[in-house]
């Protein structure tokens, strides 16, 4: 332990002696200026001079202070002073530079440095001594200025950036992604949430994850992407902030012919903002590779002279590097340096350190990079505008577009630009191995690799599942087998596959995809949440739902009132009615012709109802002495025939025909009696009756045949048999006679295919199987297998569709109306005969006021006869006047 120790402070000294010789020379000339009182302040930068990056900064951030300088000090005397640091990446030299910087320079400000690993250790020395740390890295995390309030985030937020590669991968139909990042600091913390969460609103997720070290070994590189290229996804994201780590990764994959045909690779920043300093040898191992970076505006003037500037100053200091343009990290750099010196112009006489960062964080200018503002999280806010680029021919790449929040993808950034929702409407892309068309962005399987289906050997069914044994070889067939073969045809390309038997639970069948024992399982398998957990269905190519089968038995042997069955209630009402209608017409125009239809008012009510039911059978037309009464008469008969002779035709019937009922209708009955119930099909079921439907468990009873169920419904062992709708079409075309599938049906997942979960062929395969749907293919298929299931109990006489209904007014209005309006007519024209009579002859109204007036006087039970009197000698007198008019 000792040791070890003795070893640290013995690396920490050497630290500290190397840092002391870097800023020695910086010492001597801030100490003679310091001498003159000229300086405004002091900046100090912390870089990684190995990397690109850093050699961008510290040219940019020199610059800056030089412009700065000319801008506003060329007339005095007066200037800033830059001190430069670099770090080589190492977090802990990051820390000791930060410690000498405040304390031997008295920097006012820290810019720098690029990972989050070294800026969270200066960040801790800045806030201990008061001052603020301007950091490049990518993303620090929201908690970070809570812990060191003097941390300031210099670069743009990377939540759109996560959003635009998202829209990338929706835009050409990927669902499925593999991410590459390194592994060095709390950056993949930040970036994989917001890029996980990004995908999942286009409907996409990642299914691979491959964190690098930030110097992998050759073969430990070829190792893990030999785990991917043998996945089937190829769509590779690779989110690097090492441009030597990310040359290394794509020489690999070339080396690896992971840069070939079907191969998807889509760069983030930073390494995409690198890309410009690549030479031909790297560019040619990226090609067809796409980038997304942040956008600034190169086109002003500004940026032009900056540009010029910084081309010719970075071919002097560097030499060794093949290209002289800025990137992104120069901008960002040098408005960086522009922000603290700005600070510094108006606070040069303070020494506050908070007061200092109030003024960094209150900065509002645009700079070459875009506009500077900081939000409350001391931060810049997230960048809005992403270029999308394409690494293509030995030159470098082509700017392919952009990308906005607001706009989507756009060919330029004019108002009036053409915009779009996809980048397919940018133009052609250039991919990996230059293919024809978009690469799919997954690889189905080949004839050398078929896809490995497992099929349930212990199907309840074998109409929907049947394997038979045909010499050494197994044959498989069913509905399940053939709506797959069909779903197969409507791929766009040829799906090698080969069945598999798989003899037990199914729970235990969809788990296999789980632990990739098989690539897929087609049978009769139920959807189901916990079966998810181990893969993914397609959408049901069966109906949903759980059902209650239960057997039938005759109806009540009581058939007191069977004679009524034949006809409803409304239509013996409507009977009734017209009989009593019909017979008082009869009666009215009659009654002057048969004496027994007169009498008291009492026995003529009698008389009345009793002709409405037997004039049918006593009086023939014969004995009418009114034509209108016969005419009434003779529609009469013709409608009584008709519903005589229907009404024995369909008593006859009922009285013929055997009429079932269920023993059960509803789950609540079966509760109440404690009845069992049956089940089959595995544990989800057993779960849903006990928990949803809450059965005791001690009262259901697992089968495994179409056969026991029969026989356990028939023999009453179990009330009633629970099964999904598919499995109860087939039973019920089976036993067509005995049982009913009655009550709710209960919402659960019908069946589906299985694939592991994230398969890229999942969205083609429920593309393929709507085909299927949609042509009626399913549906032939399903009636094709229901016909060929003979009914073991079917006979002579059909059930419920052929059995005697009892038959409504409705079957009959016709002949309602004909016989009513008959009727009717008959008795207007009487009672108009009668009233013309009556008011024709004045001496015939007097008699029957007199008669009126008698009847008042004399009691009711002569009205009836009184009116005769009147009418017979109204009669009379009409017959003699009639005579003396002929003479």
């Amino acid at each position: 332990m000792d040791t070890f120790l003795s070893l640290n402070t013995f690396l920490i000294l050497v630290l500290i002696i190397s840092t002391q010789s870097l800023i020695t020379a910086d010492h001597k000339i801030a100490d003679e200026t310091m001498k003159n009182g000229s300086v405004i302040g002091i900046v100090g930068a912390i870089l990684d001079n190995s990397s690109r990056a850093g050699k961008e900064e510290e040219l940019a951030m020199t610059m800056a202070i030089e412009d700065f300088h000319s801008d506003y000090y060329s007339s005095t005397n007066q200037t800033l002073i830059l001190h430069v640091i670099n770090s080589d990446g190492d977090p802990m030299q990051a820390a000791l530079a930060a410690r000498d910087l405040i304390s031997k320079q008295q920097v006012k400000a820290i810019l720098g440095p690029q990972t989050w690993e070294e800026t969270s250790l200066v960040a801790k020395v800045g806030s201990e001594n008061h001052v603020p740390v301007l950091s490049f890295a990518e993303a620090a995390p929201k908690w970070a200025n809570e812990i060191w309030p003097f941390l300031v985030q210099a670069s743009h937020d990377h939540t759109n950036h996560m959003k635009a590669i998202a829209a990338i991968v929706q835009s050409w139909k990927w669902f499925q992604v593999n991410v590459i990042y390194e592994d060095r600091d709390s950056s993949a913390n930040e970036f994989l949430p917001q890029f996980s969460f990004a995908l999942r609103e286009v409907n996409a997720k990642i299914t691979h994850l491959l964190p690098l070290p930030p110097c992998p070994s050759s073969s430990m590189l070829s190792r893990e992407l030999e785990n991917l290229k043998r996945d089937q996804t190829r769509v590779f994201v690779v989110h690097l902030s090492s441009s030597q780590l990310g040359v290394q990764l794509f020489q690999k994959a070339k080396e690896m012919n992971m840069m070939e045909k079907d191969y998807v690779w889509i760069t983030t920043d930073p390494l995409t903002g690198l890309v410009h300093s690549f030479n031909s040898s790297i560019i040619s191992s990226m090609q067809g590779v796409l980038g997304v970076k942040r956008y600034f505006p190169d086109d002003s003037n500004r940026f032009h002279d900056f540009r010029n500037k910084f081309r010719k100053r970075f071919d002097l200091e560097h030499p060794e590097e093949d290209n002289n343009e800025p990137g992104i990290f120069a901008v960002q750099a040098y408005d960086a340096a522009w922000t603290v010196a700005l600070a510094m112009k108006e606070n040069s006489k303070v020494n506050n350190g908070q007061i200092f960062l109030e003024k960094i964080l209150k900065s509002d200018f645009r700079g070459l990079s875009g506009k500077v503002e900081f939000n409350s999280d001391q931060r810049l806010p997230p960048a809005d505008i992403f270029q999308i680029i394409n690494v293509a021919g030995k030159s470098g790449y082509i700017e392919h577009g952009f990308w906005s929040e607001k706009s989507g993808f756009s060919l330029s950034l004019r108002e009036n630009g053409k915009k779009s929702s996809s980048m397919e409407d940018l133009g052609l892309v250039f991919w990996p191995g230059f293919p024809m068309k978009t690469p799919e962005g997954w690889t189905p399987p080949t004839a050398s690799k078929p896809l490995r289906i497992a099929v349930p050997g212990l199907s309840m069914f074998k109409e929907y599942v049947n394997v038979e044994l045909n010499g050494n070889s197994l044959s498989f067939g069913g509905f399940s087998i053939d709506v797959f073969e069909a779903m197969l045809d409507e791929l766009p390309y040829y799906l090698p596959h080969e069945f598999n038997l798989f003899n037990d639970t199914y729970d235990k069948l969809v788990e296999q995809i789980h632990l990739k024992n098989f690539d897929a399982v087609v049978g009769d398998v139920a959807i189901t949440s916990q079966r998810y957990e181990h893969a993914e269905f397609t959408q049901p190519y069966t109906d949903l739902g759980l059902v209650m089968v239960v057997p039938v038995q005759s109806e009540s042997s009581d058939k007191t009132w069977l004679f009524m069955k034949p006809f409803t209630k409304s239509m013996w009402v409507f009977i009734v009615l017209v009989n009593l209608y019909n017979g008082f017409v009869v009666w009215f125009i009659e009654r002057n012709n048969f004496p027994e239809l007169n009498g008291s008012i009492l026995n003529q009510m009698g008389t009345l109802i009793w002709l409405a039911f037997s004039t049918l059978f006593s009086l023939q037309g014969g004995k009418l002495h009114s034509n209108l009464s016969r005419m009434t008469m003779v529609v009469w008969l013709f409608v009584a025939l008709v519903i005589t002779q229907i009404y024995t035709a369909n008593l006859s019937s009922m009285l013929t025909v055997q009429r079932l009922e269920p023993t059960v209708t509803d789950i609540e009955t079966l509760q109440s009696s404690n009845s069992m119930v049956g089940y089959c099909r595995g544990s989800y079921l057993e779960r849903y009756l006990i928990e949803v439907l809450e059965f005791k468990h001690n009262n259901i009873k697992k089968f495994s045949s179409p056969e026991d169920y029969a026989k356990a419904l028939r023999s009453r062992e179990i009330g009633a048999a629970f099964l999904e709708v598919p499995a109860a079409k087939l039973f019920l075309a089976k036993y067509c006679k005995g049982f009913r599938m009655v009550g709710p049906t209960y919402k659960v997942g019908g069946y589906g295919y299985a694939f592991p979960r994230g398969s890229p062929m999942l969205p083609i395969i429920n593309e393929a199987l709507l085909k299927v749907y949609e042509s009626g293919k399913i549906w032939e298929l399903e009636t094709t297998m229901l016909a060929l299931e003979e009914c073991e109990e079917k006979n002579e006489e059909d059930d419920d569709e052929t059995k005697a209904r009892s038959l409504s007014a409705n079957s009959f209005w016709v002949l309602f109306i004909i016989t009513g309006t008959t009727s009717t007519i008959s008795l207007v024209s009487y009672l108009f005969r009668v009233y013309k009579s009556l008011f024709k002859h004045k001496t015939l109204v007097w008699r029957l006021m007199a008669a009126v007036i008698k009847y008042w006087g004399d009691g009711k039970k002569c009205f009836s006869r009184r009116i005769s009197d009147v009418e017979e000698s109204g009669t009379n007198s009409l017959n003699a006047s009639d005579s003396r008019t002929r003479v």
